[in-house]
């Protein structure tokens, strides 16, 4: 993690907020800030959670941000993974497109993970306004593209398949209960079918009634075999941001473990539930909760 170092009350703020959220502060590389924001800056995310028929809305503010002038050479990537022996690399198309560089940086950091033995995981998580010009969708494809073929482990949907790899995925024709995920299927297949290095793809799935009401649930490709997770109808929602990042840290986890391809899908599922509960896009779910969850559990008051 790269941040913007302020050597006053707002510096010391930042380092209190992180240490709240469990952020071990030696793995930070701090760069000076001049308390403006001329040349480097902490980066932002702007959201309207949404209600009802009222739509969630996002601006990522992000320009100038620390983490978008990472060049190749900043971060001894064999001291991670060889020295430290970290185990898993994880990374997406948000950070590819903050910059020039940082899709650089992604694809150094995924090649020295590679090398070591390490997993890698890749976000599909395309934001069109993070891309910017009008080539910005091709660069986008050309990005990704690349970045998939390095990696072991890729979360995404439909949409993001669809726009941010010009994969063509065939459209479902049926419209029953029973073929709510069938598109994202579809995906998954046609992702699979194009990069053969792949060994697991997931995708969350959705169907919308409202802001706050959405049947939530999640699909899989491990090894040829598609998973799918059961539905949770008309799961209510309080802030949606950061479901996906919860959904692809549960199942990261449950692979980590050593569980099934279809136990660590239910994780990621849970903890994208769980995380949608709480505002903010970090998620304050314990193991503990996420377990309840799997297992079963109500919302009944735990005392």
């Amino acid at each position: 993690m790269v941040t913007a170092l302020a050597d006053n009350q707002i510096g010391r703020l930042i380092e209190d907020l992180m240490r709240q959220g469990g952020v071990d502060l030696s793995w930070l590389r701090w760069v000076p800030y001049d308390g403006i924001g001329r040349s480097v800056r902490n980066g932002l995310n702007f959201t309207e959670r949404g209600f009802g028929p009222r739509a969630a809305v996002g601006c990522s503010d992000r320009a100038n941000s620390a983490a978008s002038q990472m060049k190749v050479g900043d971060v001894n990537w064999d001291d991670l993974f060889v020295d430290r022996g970290v185990r898993w690399f994880h990374t997406g198309a948000i950070f590819s497109a903050l910059s020039s560089t940082t899709s650089d940086v992604a694809e150094e950091a995924m090649r020295a993970a590679r090398r070591s033995g390490a997993v890698v995981s890749y976000d599909v998580n395309v934001r069109a306004s993070l891309w910017g010009d009008a080539a910005g969708n091709a660069r986008a494809v050309d990005v990704n593209r690349l970045l998939i073929s390095l990696s072991d482990v890729v979360f995404g949907n439909e949409k993001n398949f669809v726009e941010a790899l010009g994969i063509d995925v065939p459209r479902a024709q049926s419209s029953d209960e029973a073929s709510w995920a069938s598109g994202d299927v579809a995906a998954l297949g046609a992702v699979a079918s194009a990069f053969p290095n792949l060994r697991v793809i997931a995708s969350t799935v959705r169907t919308i009634h409202s802001a706050s009401r959405n049947d939530w649930g999640g699909v899989c490709w491990a090894d040829g075999v598609v998973i799918s997770s059961d539905v949770m109808p008309s799961l209510e929602i309080l802030d949606r941001v950061g479901g996906g990042d919860a959904f692809a840290a549960g199942l990261i986890f449950g692979l980590l473990e050593g569980m099934p391809a279809d136990e660590a899908l239910r994780y990621g599922v849970a903890h994208g539930a769980v995380a949608m509960s709480t505002p903010g896009d970090s998620s304050m779910a314990t193991l503990e909760e996420v377990r309840r969850l799997v297992d079963g559990g109500s919302a009944r008051m735990v005392r």
